[in-house]
């Protein structure tokens, strides 16, 4: 249920903060008070889209947020879980909107996606507005609403999981089929890259040392200077370091007998000339392995270029070239392997489409029996509601005659099964039944709309539902009527209705006024909960207009009090 709805700097909306209560709530006022904005800003609740021009002229942000409670078990809990938002019975959905396209979202104080808001909004809030009167029209949606008046939503969800199964296999099939293919065609290729890595004979980390070795070839008269030179004052020349360092030792080492404090000094010194020595004998062999061989070089390089090649050509090391040799070495067991694949995959297939059809054709025949009863309790409820003569059926399509060029059933098959429904009404006497679209009025798709939530509500988990423009081409005893309904629909859900009729409004259990007035030279809207005399005094001016009469304040008090 929505506790409670507080909305800033969002259209011509300052701020606003609404408490709603359980049953019947109504929100009245005139005409561009900002009623609708209200239903648009919980919209943004439930995952609807964003925009930046939203935002009230003038301000840089916009915020919703609603406050729901939510009974700690059933599916939204579940949802909660899957998504590790903590929950402890009470929701709390925030989002903000920025000028510059940031959109910031928090459940439970948990940063969310647009699309997280939308995995929980289903199961939230209902809005029946113009837009679902417009997809009330459309065909597509006329099973949707079958299979959940039928209690056929597992059903239909297993058999989508199963029709996917079946899917992603055919696709398996396709993709191994076009690899047979193409492996026929690389056959040739294949054993020609398989022999030209082979003929290069390579070397495990070949490349590496080869460009170390090019590396000290092309720098080799540098080397041999540096080394020669590094010996020469270690080691050989008159005042080498080795023999400096032999000197301070024995001079300190004498010290040391005059202050014991130098011994260690010497001792340091001493193993250091023993270091050296060991440097300077390795330099001296280094230096006569250092070699200038232009011919090497040029061979060296020569070889790199084999290997560069080959790198680039079969991967980017030369552990990726020998994979992918071993790789190609294996085509034609590969394309065994393949054909063995696509074998087993086809008897798959095979036993899943008989599966398939015969689930189709369960879930077809349990549809025929819902739709008799969709069409009695949907007619019960017209008939309650001021369309007594009104026939309403449901018509299964032929698909084969829709498509007489497609060979097969399984060629016919969606995630939702083998039917396609469409919702026909005749709302007079001797008129024939004719697709919703092509015959109902506003008014009919208002009550038509009012009959299916009606008939739904029971097994709907949803626990709001906002009824905008129900009262779309009504007036009258329909409208008292619909008010009725509306009335008896609260006992399983909250109900959140903005309506222009006094018959609706006098059924309320909580009215709000909301009201649009000029504050510092801004429009501004603003909410009231009514109490008994403001509710009286607003009944009477949706029946008398502007002018409010003491008729139409007697009016208005008996109507309430009916």
């Amino acid at each position: 249920m929505l506790n409670r709805l507080t909305i800033s700097n969002f259209a011509i909306i300052k701020h606003l903060d609404i408490s709603f209560r359980p049953g019947l709530n109504i929100l009245s006022g005139e005409t561009g008070a900002g009623k609708s904005i209200i239903i648009n800003a919980m919209n943004l609740i439930l995952g609807g889209r964003a925009s930046g021009d939203l935002i009230r002229t003038g301000c840089d942000e916009a915020k919703v947020e609603a406050l729901f409670s939510i009974p700690t078990s059933g599916h939204l809990a579940s949802v909660l879980h899957d998504l590790a938002i903590p929950f402890d019975g009470e929701l709390l959905i925030r989002r903000s909107l920025h000028r510059e396209g940031r959109n910031r979202i928090a459940i439970n104080g948990t940063i969310a996606t647009v699309q997280m808001l939308s995995s929980l909004g289903d199961h939230l809030i209902s809005i029946s507005g113009q837009h679902e009167h417009q997809r009330l029209l459309r065909q597509d949606h006329h099973l949707a609403i079958l299979d959940e008046f039928g209690g056929l939503l597992p059903a239909r969800e297993a058999f989508g999981a199963l029709f996917y199964r079946y899917q992603s296999l055919r696709e398996e099939l396709r993709v191994i089929e076009r690899q047979l293919a193409e492996m026929k065609d690389k056959q040739e290729l294949a054993r020609f890259q398989r022999e030209e890595i082979d003929g290069a004979a390579i070397e495990e980390r070949e490349d590496e040392s080869l460009a170390k070795e090019k590396m000290r070839l092309e720098h080799a008269e540098q080397l041999l200077t540096t080394v020669s030179e590094t010996y020469q004052q270690l080691y050989e020349s008159d005042h080498s370091l080795i023999s400096g360092l032999f000197d301070c030792a024995k001079k300190l080492e004498k010290a040391a007998q005059i202050d014991d404090r130098l011994g260690d000094m010497a001792r340091t010194l001493a193993e250091s000339r023993l270091v050296l020595e060991e440097t300077a004998l390795t330099l001296r062999e280094v230096q006569g392995t250092i070699e200038m061989d232009p011919r090497r070089l040029e061979a060296v390089q020569e070889r790199l270029e084999i290997l560069n090649r080959l790198k680039r050509k079969y991967g980017p090391t030369l552990p990726d070239v020998l994979a992918f040799r071993e790789k190609i070495a294996t085509v034609m067991d590969a394309q065994q392997e393949k054909a063995t694949q696509k074998r087993e995959l086809q008897s798959r297939i095979s036993s899943l489409e008989q599966e398939l059809l015969e689930a189709a054709h369960r879930l077809s025949d349990s549809r025929k029996k819902a739709a008799l009863n969709l069409e009695k309790a949907v007619e019960n409820e017209l008939h309650e509601l001021n369309m007594p003569d009104t026939h309403f059926r449901v018509s299964f399509v032929d698909l084969k005659e829709q498509a007489p060029d497609i060979p097969d059933l399984l060629s016919l098959l969606r995630s939702e099964g083998l039917d396609q429904v469409e919702f026909l009404l005749a709302p007079n006497v001797g008129e024939e039944l004719k697709p919703l679209a092509k015959i109902a009025s506003g008014g009919e798709l208002s009550r038509i709309m009012l009959a299916l939530k009606s008939i739904l509500a029971r097994s709907a988990s949803v626990e709001s539902v906002i009824f905008d423009e129900v009262d779309a081409g009504i007036g009258g005893a329909t409208a008292e009527v619909v008010g009725e309904k509306l009335e008896a629909l609260a006992r399983f859900h909250q109900i959140l209705c903005i309506t222009h009729l006094p018959q609706i409004a006098s059924k309320a259990h909580t009215h709000y006024q909301v009201r649009k007035s000029v504050v510092d030279g801004r429009t501004e809207s603003s909410i009231l909960e009514l109490d008994e005399k403001e509710r009286i005094e607003e009944i009477a001016r949706l029946l008398a207009g502007r002018k409010v009469t003491p008729q139409a304040l007697a009016h208005a008090r008996e109507m309430i009090n009916v």
